[in-house]
């Protein structure tokens, strides 16, 4: 039986929010709520606690960066926020994924796409779109002294901690971490779950991020010596 997933959906434009209840509810995903500005996305969070925020960036009075950080600031541990944007990449994508988003998808999404990446990111398995991710990352990551960042101490991870950690962030997934260190995806699932606890993350998304910050790994996707 198919887990029962509730969503809420941010956007200024009320087509695309009508588009992606429809795809949602086709799925058997409840819209719980819809937004059309950062404000009332954060108030539709607390009422309903969804399990997914698609959360559309640049919306009027506050945008969804700001909302983000709302929103996994005021206590929702559970809801997954996942960024909509453009072709272009929004500058701003870089600080929510820093601020606690789970991952962002492109505003011309499929629908089958859409709706994977919602229950994808609900299970907090897997990274969204690896790859992509990560030049988002290189591309923005130490560019913009305002953004939020997550400072971490490295320190406590294990030196295969410290091993998985750099593969992750240059996007392989899980079973090709296992291929990489010869080890069983199952092995893998469990380091990746004690680097996040170590370091308090929420989910994959964050330990990139967390991994370029540290320096752990440099924009270009080479592993760096982390800094002091």
């Amino acid at each position: 039986m198919t887990e029962r997933l509730r969503a809420v959906i941010a956007d200024d434009q009320a087509l695309v929010r009508t588009g992606f209840r429809m795809i949602l509810a086709a799925d058997g995903i409840e819209v719980a709520a819809e937004a059309a500005d950062g404000g009332e996305a954060v108030d539709a969070v607390r009422r309903t606690r969804p399990d997914v925020v698609l959360m559309d960036i640049r919306m009027p009075r506050m945008d969804g960066l700001e909302a983000t950080r709302r929103i996994l600031a005021g206590g929702a541990e559970e809801t997954r926020v996942l960024i909509l944007t453009t072709y272009d990449l929004d500058h701003y994508v870089y600080a929510a994924l820093a601020a606690g988003a789970s991952g962002f998808l492109l505003k011309d999404v499929t629908p089958e796409h859409l709706v994977a990446a919602v229950r994808l990111v609900r299970s907090g398995d897997a990274l969204l779109a690896p790859t992509i991710t990560r030049r988002l990352v290189e591309r923005f990551a130490r560019r913009d002294d305002a953004k939020p960042a997550l400072h971490r101490d490295l320190s406590q991870l294990t030196p295969r901690e410290l091993d998985v950690l750099r593969l992750l962030a240059t996007g392989l997934s899980n079973a090709e971490l296992a291929d990489r260190l010869t080890l069983s995806v199952a092995t893998v699932k469990t380091h990746v779950a004690r680097i996040l606890s170590k370091l308090g993350l929420r989910d994959r998304v964050q330990a990139v991020v967390v991994a370029y910050e540290t320096g752990l790994i440099s924009p270009g996707g080479t592993a760096g010596e982390r800094r002091s």
